[in-house]
């Protein structure tokens, strides 16, 4: 089992930016993917970012396509969530999630997939 270390969010006005960012407590050779996932109140935990490890290959969802960007450093072992021109329905709790599934780049939204995942951080945008 691999420990994911969340960090950043909190709030922020409409059209503001926030940094996510996570990383595994030890180095974890046979994590494949990264990803980011959130869930709003009374809603699905839905994918909203993904990053291949091995290629870098990502994965962002049409919903924040164009405002939001998954990056990774890997001297750092650490993954980014970029989030420009935030949105009211942004906001979310994000959790960072990890897989070592091979099929998790051609499905990155699985969450079966994804066996390891942070504590979550609350993302609030007002308007």
């Amino acid at each position: 089992q691999v420990q994911l270390v969340q960090s950043g969010g909190g709030s922020v006005q409409a059209g503001g930016s926030l940094t996510l960012s996570c990383a595994p407590t030890t180095y974890s050779p046979s994590i494949r993917c990264m990803g980011w996932f959130r869930q709003a109140p009374g809603e699905e935990r839905e994918g909203v970012a993904n990053i291949y490890i091995g290629s870098a290959t990502t994965y962002v969802a049409d919903s924040v396509k164009g405002r939001f960007t998954i990056s990774q450093d890997s001297a750092k072992n650490t993954v980014y969530l970029q989030m420009n021109r935030l949105k009211p329905n942004d906001t979310a709790m994000y959790y960072c999630a990890a897989s070592n599934v091979y099929y998790c780049r051609l499905d990155p939204t699985k969450k079966a997939y994804f066996g390891n995942w942070g504590q979550g951080t609350q993302v609030t945008v007002s308007s």
